[in-house]
């Protein structure tokens, strides 16, 4: 489904992902296309796109004028690092979720201001990013702790993908 699918539907989404709870995402199929995240706030998954290398990183979610509420990027690195991002070109605010190899929250940066230079530092041992429309992690609950899951981080992480 391209990035216009998701207008007709996006203001619903939110309140399913907010309904739809533990018993549907143990159901679902987990693959790289998609994120779960839970926590004692919930739970909630996202569409996602992912960047992987680092032409794709470097382009993120810049020019953009839109994005799902249901839908995200994933930063993805190939080993635990210390990371830092910036808003240089993005145009709509974002929250950024910060995850470790074990697919478990670090940090959010809630609401990054659109075109601003001010770097964001997601401190060490990240090995994922999460970037959703901003203020949605704060909405849902999302912090340090929830966790993640994604094919992206094994069988040795939290919440491992069946």
């Amino acid at each position: 489904m391209g990035k216009r699918g998701f207008g007709r539907f996006a203001g619903l989404i939110p309140a399913f992902l907010l309904v739809w709870g533990a018993a549907g995402l143990a159901a679902a199929q987990c693959d790289e296309s998609h994120v779960d995240l839970r926590g004692e706030w919930g739970t909630a998954r996202f569409s996602v796109e992912i960047a992987d290398d680092d032409a794709e990183r470097a382009r993120g979610l810049m020019h953009r004028e839109t994005l799902p509420a249901s839908a995200g990027m994933l930063f993805v690195y190939d080993r635990p690092q210390h990371v830092a991002f910036w808003m240089e070109n993005t145009l709509i605010p974002l929250d950024m979720i910060f995850v470790g190899p074990e697919g478990l929250v670090l940090k959010v940066h809630l609401n990054a201001r659109p075109l601003d230079r001010t770097p964001i530092d997601g401190g060490e041992g990240v090995l994922a990013v999460l970037e959703i429309n901003g203020g949605l992690a704060g909405r849902l609950g999302i912090g340090p702790g929830s966790e993640l899951r994604h094919p992206a981080f094994g069988p040795g992480a939290a919440w491992p993908c069946p």
